[in-house]
This record gives structure tokens, C-alpha cells and sequence, in this order.
């Protein structure tokens, strides 16, 4: 691995969670490479809807205070006018009535509230509403390697073949590299969950909407500046990764549905994407035995949550790193 610069930390991975993490390592005072197969628009981050919201994640405190910390944090770029950042009013709705408490997430979310009764049509018996950071990956990604490359940070894009590759090269190693750890560290808890949606010209949309529970598959409609993004799907360990066109009427029908407004939209694009999950829950921890004499950080198998998670996570990763160069 050929890197320019005497740096304190190499990041392994380009993603939304390896981008983060290094800009959180800068803002420490730490000198950082990022090394990347591929890069950040080339990444499975770049096809993310990229809502904020908990996708797939069981409850959980860190997964929560992680999330809190990351909403709070695209508050504030949303307020500073960074690319691609927004609020979006978000409506969930449910066909069944879940019980009277809170979701475990809601404690990050400051205006969260219970859909009432007289504002729900059939088939809907439930639902919570609240402003939601929306992230518009194509324009994020490159402000974020912007801003790492003003730190002074170097992106290398070299696919590596094991962890070991990266060893020697900095007192400390962030392994970010998502669907990647399955083979980097032999961990057979990761897996692939195929996610498949279908981008639309946005007819005026504001509001994103999101079902849960739909028999006919997971259902979500998120509107961005000059587009919608449809969705969903979440096929546990497929590793196909091509837009099935069946599935994409699919997905047209049941969004229709839920906002007739699109019954007519402009279709622009198929896509689908591997989000990068881990059973058992993402590994964010110091691994102090697979690189002896190297300071190893573990942040990856955050699933379909990546973007709703990474800041916390990066913070956290951060502290972890810390004792490594101080």
C-alpha cells in the first residue's frame, strides 16, 4: 500500500461510515488516509435513499444513542446549508396498532408524534410523524471527501486483501470497509441484504412516507430536490446485485399506492445496492489481537442504517482510536 504522508490512522473504506470516521479522527488533530476499493461514489453508500431511520436494527442503547447523536448532527448541517442535507417531514404509517409506547429510537427525534386516529385511511390503523434528516448521497459523498481532502487527508483506492495489509502502516487502523469485513476479517456474520428501488421526477412531493408492515413487501416514498426515491426491498443474503424489472413494477405499484401522485411520474432509473449487515449487530469495538502492535478499530455491519448511525458511530470510533496516537 503506497501512501504519501507519515499519517496516524488509515481508515479502510470509502463509504458514508469510513468518511465519517476519518473526518472525525481530523477533527482530533489526527493525520489520516483513507484506503478504498473503490471510490466514495462507487460505494454502496452513493445508492442509499438515505432517510434517517433505525433500517433494520434491533433495539438497542448504543444503536439508539447513535442514531440520536447522528440526527442532532445532520440537524446542524442541514441549518449550515450543507450539500445535499435537508429536514423532510416523515409520516410512518401501519396497518396494525402497536401499543402505547414510543419507538426505542424516539428519543432523538424532537418532535416526534402519534398520528391520530381521524388522520388515518384504511388500511391504516397507526402511524407516528416527525422531521427527519434526508441526505442526498450524490451530493453528500463528494462534500464529505472534500472536506478530508482539506484536513489534509489522502484517499488511496486499493482494494486490499487482508487486514494485515494495512499493518505497519500507522499506529492505529479504522476497518470500515462494510460488506468487505466478511472476507478482511473472516467474519461469516456478514452478509449482503439486496436492497432494490426505483428513482422517479418528483411531481411536488415534500412529505416522506414509509410502511412497515405491508404484505406486499416493505414500502417507502422519499422525496428529494428533483427526485423520488421508491422503494423497498431487503432480500437477506442475496449477493446479485442487478435491478430485477419485475420487482421494480412491484415497488411502482405498491408507492402508487401509498401517494397517488406518482401514478404518473417519469421514471428515471432502476437501482439496487448490497447494504453491508452483520448478524448479531454492527461490530464497533477495539480488536486488540488481529494486528499485534497496531491500535484496531472494528466499525461495520450497519446494514440498511448506515447513513442514520455514522456520525455517532464515528464519534465513537474516535474516542476509541484516541489512546492510540495520544
Amino acid at each position: 500500500m503506497d501512501i504519501d504522508m507519515d499519517v496516524d490512522v488509515v481508515v479502510i473504506g470509502a463509504g458514508v461510515i469510513g468518511l465519517t470516521s476519518a473526518l472525525r479522527l481530523q477533527h482530533g488533530g489526527l493525520r489520516v488516509a483513507v484506503v478504498a476499493a473503490d471510490p466514495p461514489l462507487a460505494s454502496t453508500s452513493a445508492v442509499a435513499a438515505a432517510v434517517w431511520y433505525p433500517s433494520g436494527m434491533a433495539e438497542d442503547a448504543r444503536v439508539a444513542a447513535w442514531a440520536a447523536a447522528t440526527f442532532a448532527e445532520f440537524t446542524r448541517q442541514a441549518a449550515d446549508g450543507v450539500p445535499g442535507v435537508s429536514m423532510r417531514p416523515t409520516r410512518m404509517l401501519a396497518h396494525r396498532r402497536a401499543g402505547a409506547e414510543a419507538p426505542w429510537w424516539a428519543a432523538g427525534v424532537p418532535d416526534l408524534r402519534r398520528v391520530g386516529s381521524a388522520e388515518l385511511a384504511p388500511p391504516y390503523r397507526d402511524g407516528w410523524e416527525f422531521t427527519a434528516p434526508a441526505v442526498e448521497m450524490p451530493l453528500y459523498l463528494p462534500w464529505l471527501l472534500d472536506r478530508f481532502h482539506e484536513g489534509g487527508g489522502v484517499l488511496v483506492l486499493q482494494r486490499l486483501g487482508s487486514l494485515g495489509a494495512a499493518s505497519g502502516r500507522a499506529p492505529a487502523v479504522v476497518n470500515a470497509s462494510g460488506l468487505g469485513a466478511r472476507e478482511l476479517c473472516g467474519d461469516p456474520a456478514v452478509h449482503p441484504v439486496r436492497g432494490q428501488l426505483v428513482l422517479v421526477r418528483n411531481p411536488g412531493l415534500r412529505r416522506s412516507l414509509r410502511v412497515q408492515d405491508d404484505p406486499a413487501g416493505y414500502v417507502y416514498v422519499h422525496p428529494r430536490s428533483t427526485d423520488v426515491v421508491l422503494g423497498g426491498t431487503f432480500d437477506a443474503d442475496r449477493w446479485d446485485a442487478t435491478a430485477d424489472p419485475e420487482v421494480s413494477r412491484a415497488i411502482l405499484r405498491r408507492c402508487a399506492a401509498l401517494a397517488p401522485e406518482l401514478r404518473d411520474a417519469q421514471v428515471i432509473d432502476h437501482r439496487s445496492g448490497l447494504r453491508p449487515a452483520r448478524r448479531g449487530g454492527i461490530r464497533l469495538e477495539t480488536d486488540l489481537c488481529s494486528l499485534p502492535g497496531t491500535r484496531l478499530v472494528h466499525n461495520y455491519g450497519h446494514g440498511g442504517a448506515g447513513v442514520t448511525l455514522c456520525w455517532g458511530c464515528a464519534d465513537t470510533t474516535a474516542a476509541l482510536v484516541g489512546t492510540a496516537v495520544s
